[in-house]
């Protein structure tokens, strides 16, 4: 008798639906949120919303083509990616290449579009702590051969990143890092070691630069520095305040009139929670709340060890920069220049995010043979 065979390959589709979601409701708060500005600096109250449909597209487009393809490839060229990763992290520092925005230097110039290489770093390290947890896992007790090769791959990320400045970005890639590490087995005292380390290094980035010291100092009492440098946390106050439980309705906001600054950026939860209220802030924190439950899933019933490694770095990705960028939003967090991942405005993260959101519903997908 013969057999009939079939393949049919699924994906997490609830994952699928709350990125969705995410995106639209981004599409939305970024139009609300930054169209007066946009028609007060390009006499366009479209211009950002359009450039991030542009994003959206492209984001699209790299998050079908990682869903379609085998995820167990990014483990065979993961040193491509990581040097090609570091190279752009170079070349963010030679003039003509990189781009200068308030300061810092984070951006490529591509055409008429930038891209910041630190968002594809966070990815290109995940992709090295999985595979050196597949190959090594075994020697991750011991500090010179299993433990010490990924702090140094970390330390030459971490360097040029937190010399642009993006010390946002880098407190992310430590994080991640540790945590992935701790979750495979990383002895205790080699993370207590770590942090003896690291801190250290982070008191003297934050002592070292002015503007560091004053948001520290803005964080531990914003309303003493309304004037300056708490003026964004305070005023993100006054927007959750004015949002009430139901909010005071889609384009509303006042705070967004030049009052808070970045705020279809950095600060979009706090026009989301003026606008929508605490109903709708409450909303979005469900729903990143349950894209990591799903990404841990997907990690736990992974077919293999990389495909674990990989999707546990991602959730943890995503999980951490958004409750930070809503951390810093409450003033339960200092400042950083973090996005919120899908909603706030901001092509090089939306388009690196969505393809990891790829690469987990690869991971998930499961071929039946009937």
């Amino acid at each position: 008798m013969s057999r009939l065979r079939s393949k049919q390959l699924h994906c997490d589709s609830i994952l699928l639906v709350t990125t969705v979601v995410l995106v639209l409701i981004g599409l939305v708060m970024v139009f609300s949120s930054s169209g007066v500005y946009a028609m007060e600096k390009y006499n366009d109250a479209y211009y950002f919303l359009k450039r991030q449909v542009v994003w959206v597209f492209l984001g699209t487009v790299v998050m079908l083509l990682a869903r379609e393809m085998d995820y167990r490839g990014l483990e065979k060229h993961t040193y491509y990616v990581m040097g090609i990763t570091f190279l752009m992290l170079l070349a963010v520092m030679v003039p003509g290449l990189g781009k200068e925005v308030g300061g810092a230097r984070r951006w490529l110039m591509l055409g008429g579009f930038t891209f910041q290489p630190s968002e594809l770093a966070k990815f290109a390290l995940i992709l090295f702590i999985a595979k050196s947890l597949v190959k090594r896992s075994d020697q991750l007790k011991n500090f010179a051969y299993g433990y010490l090769p990924k702090l140094i791959i970390l330390g030459f990320f971490f360097v040029p990143i937190l010399y642009q400045p993006d010390f946002g970005t880098a407190t992310i890639i430590c994080f991640v890092t540790f945590t992935m590490l701790m979750i495979a087995g990383l002895r205790s005292k080699f993370l207590i070691y770590s942090i003896l380390v690291v801190v250290p290094i982070f008191v003297f980035a934050i002592m070292n630069a002015e503007y560091r010291v004053r948001r520290i100092v803005a964080f531990l009492n914003p309303w003493e520095h309304e004037s300056n440098s708490g003026f964004q946390v305070v005023q993100s106050f006054y927007a959750f305040g004015r949002g009430g439980i139901f909010g005071s309705g889609i384009g509303s906001s006042s705070q967004k009139l030049f009052y808070l600054p970045e705020a279809h950026t950095d600060f979009i939860f706090s026009v989301i929670g003026e606008e929508l209220g605490f109903v709708g802030a409450l909303i979005i924190i469900s729903l990143f709340s349950i894209l990591i439950w799903r990404g841990f899933i997907i990690a736990y019933h992974a077919k293999d060890s990389f495909g674990t490694h990989v999707a546990i770095g991602l959730t943890l990705l995503i999980g951490i920069q958004a409750f930070m960028n809503m951390g810093v939003t409450v003033g339960l967090l200092p400042t950083k220049g973090l996005t919120l991942p899908f909603v706030s405005m901001g092509g090089s993260s939306l388009v690196v995010l969505m393809f990891s959101i790829g690469v987990l519903l690869n991971i998930s997908g499961k071929l039946i043979q009937n």
